[in-house]
């Protein structure tokens, strides 16, 4: 089965028994309102905890991960490197219908199911599991090939296979914190946990708020999602160049003002088949907005103003926050 998913498009594949996890896996971050307002995390707990309760008789989760490392552009870009290409979601399932393929062409009598990190699965416990590597300091699964710039799907085995991963991955962190200093709002905590309130990642993706008003200096750079912790890890500092599949887009390209400035047509245009897409026309332009201000750039004046007066409400106050910015210069 191994041959199976790299022949479907898989960097790295490995076995692990379909048992079920200890609750402290998850549920003291959950308890310590650790994932903001993530509703759905609790919501599907259990399931999370038990792949049996996912997939009724699974004997085995099958973790999989793709590379996903392009480099940077002529400008740094403000949006996160696994998102400036097709939508990732979309390449995993392409790449686990064909992995269920070909399995059930060898193996006609068992049942595969396979899912991305949409669904009830902690995939980075299973991939740790599995062998493929280990969580490290800032909750990014890392690898000794790829460092932490992957991304992960499971598939879950109705049958047991002839071997699982032996021991953990060695964690290679050892005393480095460089990924802890580097977070600009100190969301990261001891434990490999991180909490999303304070994560921009969380702010610029999920968050359907206005952002707290103490983190907004720490927009900086950022549109989408953010990797400071992963831009600092000495584990990435060989990065191997992922396939055609996740080559940057249009939306790459764009400036803090551009998406400050764009308007719904080429919002829809530029984020279609994006993960990008995820934190919608508002959220972008909030985000930029707040980017912006954090940089006090006095050229984007012209830009702000006739924003304080937008349809949104988000993008209206972020665009007077931003300008009370450059005032308090």
């Amino acid at each position: 089965m191994h041959a199976l998913a790299l022949a479907a498009g898989f960097d790295l594949c490995g076995f692990a028994r379909a048992e079920p996890l200890p609750a402290e896996m998850l549920r003291p971050w959950l308890d310590g309102g650790l994932a903001a307002d993530m509703r759905w995390m609790a919501e599907t707990a259990a399931q999370r905890l038990d792949p049996g309760l996912v997939q009724p008789g699974a004997r085995t989760v099958i973790a999989l991960a793709c590379n996903y490392y392009q480099p940077d552009g002529p400008v740094p870009s403000p949006v996160a490197r696994y998102a400036r290409g097709r939508d990732y979601h979309a390449t995993l399932r392409d790449r686990l219908r064909a992995f269920r393929r070909g399995v059930t062409a060898e193996f006609p009598d068992v049942k595969l199911y396979g899912e991305t990190d949409t669904g009830p699965v902690m995939e980075k416990v299973w991939a740790a599991k599995a062998g493929l590597g280990y969580v490290g300091k800032n909750g990014c699964f890392i690898t000794e090939r790829f460092g932490s710039w992957v991304v992960l799907a499971v598939a879950l085995l109705d049958r047991e296979v002839d071997a699982y991963a032996a021991a953990p991955t060695p964690d290679r962190c050892g005393a480095c914190f460089l990924c802890v200093t580097a977070c600009p709002t100190e969301a990261i905590l001891d434990g490999a946990r991180v909490d999303s309130r304070l994560c921009l990642s969380y702010q610029t993706i999920e968050n359907r708020q206005e952002a707290p008003e103490a983190l907004r200096p720490a927009f900086a750079g950022l549109a989408f999602g953010c990797d400071a912790c992963q831009d600092e890890c000495p584990l990435n500092a060989s990065p191997k160049l992922a396939d055609a599949r996740f080559a940057p887009r249009p939306l790459a390209a764009l400036s803090l003002s551009d998406w400050a400035a764009i308007d719904r047509a080429a919002h829809r245009a530029l984020t279609a088949g994006s993960a990008v897409a995820r934190a919608q026309f508002d959220g972008l332009r909030r985000n930029a907005l707040y980017a912006l201000g954090a940089e006090r750039d006095p050229s984007a004046r012209a830009l702000l103003e006739p924003l304080c007066s937008d349809a949104s409400e988000w993008v209206r106050n972020a665009a007077r926050w931003a300008l009370g910015r450059l005032r308090s210069e």
